[in-house]
């Protein structure tokens, strides 16, 4: 018998799906920045930046391999209704490797950028996703139709990521733009999309797939303003 999603079952359960996914979606994001915390404070940040930096783009195609791989594997274990182990596993190690993509991202802002810059990015971010997510709320409207939109624009913007590393070309201003309003659009979808296909116990897989566009929105954010506030 197949499972009842989120938006088929009672407004309790519905209710509490619904607190338990934000409830983990948070704990994600402070997961994040415990991790964040340690790596710089530890030097760790520093040696992997450097390593990266250095490395040119056979790096940063590592890891963008090994993002993907993982991003993979932790969506299918998180995935798991049956088994919660399974599910926390999988929303550990995308965090875990969420941390580890942003390290020079953040080494660049923390380091080369206006002091302002970090926390005036995590202030949009917040303030754009809880827009959005009233929005999706609030309209109770299937956002599915911008799935289309997302297979595409996802396929388009891994390509000129990777031709940018392999030619050595900067993507700009204006692709960061775009990913914005492509994480976005991503939110929108996700946050429609866990409400009608996900189960009332795959909240962690949930709150794996909505930390995913958050920490997307928040990463081109932050790109956008170290390149406007670099020192």
């Amino acid at each position: 018998m197949p499972m009842l999603s989120a938006a088929q079952s009672q407004p309790t359960e519905r209710a509490e799906f619904i607190r338990k996914t934000y409830i983990h979606l948070a704990g994600a994001i402070a997961a994040f920045t415990l991790l964040e915390v340690i790596f710089f404070n530890t030097g760790i940040a520093n040696l992997l930046a450097n390593l990266i930096f250095a490395s040119g783009g056979i790096g940063w195609l590592a890891i963008m391999g090994g993002f993907t791989l993982i991003g993979w594997l932790s969506g299918g274990l998180a995935r798991q209704a049956n088994n919660e182990g399974l599910q926390y596993l999988g929303l550990s190690l995308y965090v875990l490797i969420y941390s580890l993509v942003f390290i020079p991202l953040l080494f660049v802002a923390t380091n080369y950028a206006d002091s302002s810059v970090l926390p005036t990015a995590v202030i949009l971010t917040l303030c754009l996703f809880a827009g959005l997510t009233l929005i999706a709320f609030t309209t109770q409207k299937d956002f599915s139709f911008l799935g289309g939109f997302l297979r595409i624009g996802g396929f388009v913007s891994i390509g000129f990521i990777v031709c940018s590393v392999i030619f050595g070309f900067q993507l700009g201003l204006l692709f960061s733009l775009g990913m914005v309003l492509f994480s976005a659009v991503a939110i929108l979808y996700d946050t429609s999309n866990v409400m009608r296909h996900y189960a009332v116990n795959q909240h962690v897989a949930a709150a794996l797939k909505l930390f995913g566009s958050v920490a997307l929105l928040f990463y081109y954010i932050l790109s956008i303003l170290v390149r406007m506030n670099r020192r």
